[in-house]
């Protein structure tokens, strides 16, 4: 099938769902555009900033747009790539851009307090303790997953099956731009914070495509050679700095720019589409269950759905949503192009990723010798070739677009465990004891959520994968549930939140359940590890349990919630939490 159809097909269901349906819920739960939001009454410089549309947007989109949406739709299109379009439009468009849409609204309109501290207010604060060491632990789970994808993205030496180790140009190239990245943001985050209202919206549109002009030559010309346990230091150190730093003076900056490279990631995978039109050499559909390389049988029932999770519906979304995003907001009319409209352009980016694969398919199905992450910057690089781009500069732009992904959604991540870390023990601090002051110290609590992402990561993202996709699932189950509580509570619609967050629990729970069976059989014949088998079987029991108490006190909530409750007030949390 002509691979252009599937694109211009995908952009009007998209366009439909953000201006019919996304405004439709805008409408339906109230957006009040003179409202002030928790940016303005809150202003302290850090944390609480208000902020333009396009920079929220911009924060948002390249948080939420990590690996998740290239790698998600590649590997799942071994099922066909007809069910990977369909869950892809019909997850963005009525799963998750509802979530980020509904967790950022649940927040701003609590004070700007994360999901968890909103689940306290309408449910009870054993049930925003369950949720809190949830997402913590997911976010260590993203952490690992994404600290060791960045890091054999970067990494300078390739060892052949021939045991002959080679320079991977691409890596250290791409590595080094991405340290320049991190030294841009900042010379952009202090220029702009000295400009103050001087500075206008091309002003920093100049600028920024300046920096990026200039760290993409530099790199080039500087590729930084260290291996991939080297970088996995260095990213850690990297992600310890942006976790503690005021958002203005790196996050944010570094997000506005990052957002021009993805915007043109993708508008040159679609304007290769359009010219090169490629035939899509996948298969329609393979079959609900297949049979892996390995002998194994793979479902798509709910391999599928939690194999893309970035794209469709992911509860990571939700974290951004609420820990960072909902603290910048300066008008609540910017919600609904930043929650909504950030989540159908990853979309995009998935099916623009979907095409890519289908294009480079072999024998109806995807390449078993490429990565995901090969596979798309070497298709993308091929449609960008159709332009006059050099292949070798092409391939060194997508790889650098690539780590931009993975590391944007890294900082964000850390500042959310880290926020998450001192939720757990946050209290009024005149009465607490000393140990929970000492966890509540940012420092302390990014030191123990780095330290766990590490060890983690250490069994490699191919085997955190399967246990990443179905938490992050879990998670978006838990906070549909959540947000549902809050509307119903507060009298507002909230039915069409119901097929989701039930959709979501089946999947989620089948999935993690399966996990756990597969690794109690490594143990039983013998070829269990334990940074991968062993790390992976922990988490798995842990997150059922948590999971499983979270969604009973939510969903028991939800049906006995009849009328809106005594508002309840958040606890009184120190100042590190801010």
């Amino acid at each position: 099938m002509n691979s252009l159809f599937i694109l211009l097909f995908a952009v009007v269901v998209l366009a439909c769902g953000y201006l019919v349906y996304g405004r439709w819920l805008a409408k339906t739960w109230g957006v009040d555009p003179k409202a002030d939001t928790p940016a303005v009454v809150h202003n302290d410089g850090e944390d609480y900033v208000p902020s333009s549309r396009l920079t929220v947007f911009a924060h948002q989109f390249s948080s939420i747009a990590g690996a998740g949406p290239v790698q998600g739709p590649i590997l799942a299109a071994v099922f066909g790539w007809v069910p990977v379009l369909l869950w892809l439009l019909i997850g963005g468009v009525f799963f998750g851009a509802v979530q980020d849409f509904g967790a950022l609204y649940a927040s701003v309109k609590n004070d700007g307090k994360s999901i968890g501290m909103v689940i306290e207010k309408y449910i009870g604060r054993k049930g925003r303790q369950f949720f809190t060491l949830f997402c913590w632990l997911f976010s260590c789970l993203v952490i690992a997953a994404f600290t060791s994808m960045t890091s054999s993205t970067f990494n300078g030496y390739v060892t052949g099956s021939d045991g002959a180790v080679t320079k991977n140009f691409n890596g250290a190239a791409a590595a080094t731009i991405s340290i320049l990245f991190v030294v841009c943001a900042i010379v952009f985050g202090l220029i702009e914070k000295a400009a103050g209202s001087r500075m206008k919206e091309w002003h920093r549109f100049v600028l920024a495509i300046a920096l990026i002009v200039f760290m993409f030559a530099a790199g080039m010309k500087m590729p930084a050679y260290l291996t991939a346990h080297q970088w996995n230091l260095v990213i850690m150190v990297y992600l310890f700095i942006a976790a503690v730093m005021p958002m203005w003076i790196l996050m944010q900056p570094r997000d506005y720019m990052t957002t021009f490279m993805l915007l043109g990631m993708i508008l040159g995978g679609v304007l290769g589409v359009i010219v090169g039109h490629p035939t899509m050499k996948l298969n329609a559909f393979n079959g609900f269950v297949l049979t892996t390389s390995t002998g194994a049988k793979s479902y798509m029932f709910p391999t599928l759905f939690v194999t893309i999770a970035c794209g469709a519906v992911s509860g990571f979304h939700s974290l951004v949503s609420s820990g960072t995003s909902s603290k910048t907001i300066s008008n609540e009319k910017d919600m609904l192009p930043v929650g909504y409209g950030a989540m159908v352009t990853e979309t995009l980016l998935g099916v623009v990723s979907l095409i890519v694969v289908g294009a480079v398919a072999v024998n109806g199905t995807v390449p078993a010798d490429m990565t995901p992450f090969q596979i798309f910057s070497a298709g993308v690089a091929g449609f960008l070739e159709k332009f006059g781009i050099p292949t070798s500069v092409a391939n060194v732009f997508m790889t650098m677009c690539i780590s931009a992904l993975a590391l944007s959604t890294l900082d964000s991540v850390g500042r959310i465990g880290r926020l998450s870390f001192q939720e757990l023990f946050s209290g009024d601090e005149e009465k607490m004891p000393a140990w929970r002051k000492l966890l509540t110290n940012r420092y302390v609590a990014t030191t123990v959520t780095l330290v766990l992402g590490y060890v983690l990561c250490l069994g490699g993202y191919q085997n955190i994968w399967a246990l990443f996709g179905a938490a992050n699932q879990m998670l978006a189950a838990l906070v549909l549930i959540g947000i549902a509580v809050f509307l119903k509570a507060t009298n507002r619609k909230g039915w069409m939140l119901y097929a989701p967050m039930a959709t979501m629990l089946a999947v989620t729970f089948t999935a993690i359940v399966l996990n756990v069976i597969n690794n109690v059989k490594a143990y039983m014949v013998g070829t269990a590890v334990f940074l991968v088998n062993g790390m992976q079987l922990i988490m798995a029991v842990f997150l059922i349990v948590l999971g499983l108490v979270v969604a009973v006190t939510c969903i028991k909530t939800l049906v006995e919630t009849g009328r809106r409750p005594a508002e309840r007030k958040y606890p009184d949390s120190n100042k590190e939490a801010a």
